[in-house]
């Protein structure tokens, strides 16, 4: 594997891969590495000839200065994982190298950033969007693997590829489960022993949901579901929002899409821990 910090350097090794014919699957990661991500990586790995992958706690994402300093990172930890799998290239920057002047750039997602995370998270898709459509200049990847465990963010980058006419691939991939269905977190490893051993409540919520979406209507179900996680009381919910596949705007009724996603974003102790689930 090989490991670049600088832009230049990696930038001028894809240039070069590129002229050889040479095809390159990007995985963007934050590091503290999890089954989750290598599944992104070995599908890229199998589609392509080349495994790119970047390490970087993008800061301007976070608009909790308490949650960027408390998120896990173990660059040495996930430097083995990567060899494990056969990373070929990986990218792990310095945020002075990525940012070495003041980030301006603002991006405009409609409804797509106003709605779930974005309602919450004030600024947090305009960072995704500002460091992802760097790293895709930096890496010029033919594919780009992201989860579908973070659907807003992917449909968010899906659109930032379209209006800045990027040419690069997304290809989405299933939400990677624990045996007990929690979706797979680098958040997860915040979790104490109790709460991790809570945590799989989440994905039983939502499986209930998607069960009674045949006897019950958008709005009582989102109510079943806010009953069901206020009758525990670790969990806060934040939100628990029924919507459309494609546009993410909430759903009233079940023929209003005939693609419909439950959304759920609940505070576990400290740890904030969200997930969705195909309803229709």
């Amino acid at each position: 594997m090989i490991t670049f910090s600088k832009i230049s350097n990696i930038n001028s090794f894809v240039r070069e891969q590129r002229s050889q014919g040479k095809t390159l699957g990007f995985v963007p990661t934050m590091g503290a590495l999890h089954k989750g991500h290598l599944e992104l990586m070995k599908r890229a790995k199998q589609e392509n000839d080349l495994l790119v992958v970047s390490i970087f706690v993008n800061p301007i994402q976070f608009n909790n200065p308490d949650d960027l300093k408390k998120y896990p990172r173990d660059i040495n930890q996930d430097k083995k994982l990567l060899e494990s799998i056969g990373c070929d290239v990986l990218f792990a920057p310095a945020v002075e190298e990525m940012y070495p002047d003041k980030v301006v750039k603002k991006y405009n997602f409609g409804t797509l950033e106003t709605v779930m995370e974005g309602a919450s998270r004030s600024g947090h898709f305009n960072g995704v969007a500002v460091v992802v459509h760097k790293l895709f200049d930096i890496t010029l990847p033919h594919k780009a693997y992201f989860g579908e465990k973070d659907y807003q963010q992917l449909a968010i980058i899906k659109k930032l590829v379209e209006m800045e006419a990027i040419p690069v691939k997304i290809i989405p991939c299933p939400i990677v489960r624990e045996t007990d269905g929690l979706a797979m977190s680098s958040r997860n490893t915040r979790l104490t022993f109790e709460e991790r051993a809570s945590a799989p409540y989440i994905y039983q919520t939502l499986k209930r949901a998607r069960k009674s979406n045949e006897t019950i209507c958008p709005g009582p179900l989102k109510q079943m579901v806010i009953n069901m996680f206020e009758a525990r009381e670790e969990f806060d919910l934040e939100y628990f929002e029924l919507a459309d596949g494609e546009n993410l705007q909430p759903i009233n009724s079940w023929s209003a899409s005939t693609e419909i996603l439950g959304f759920v974003a609940v505070k576990l102790g400290n740890v904030r821990l969200i997930d969705n689930i195909r309803i229709i």
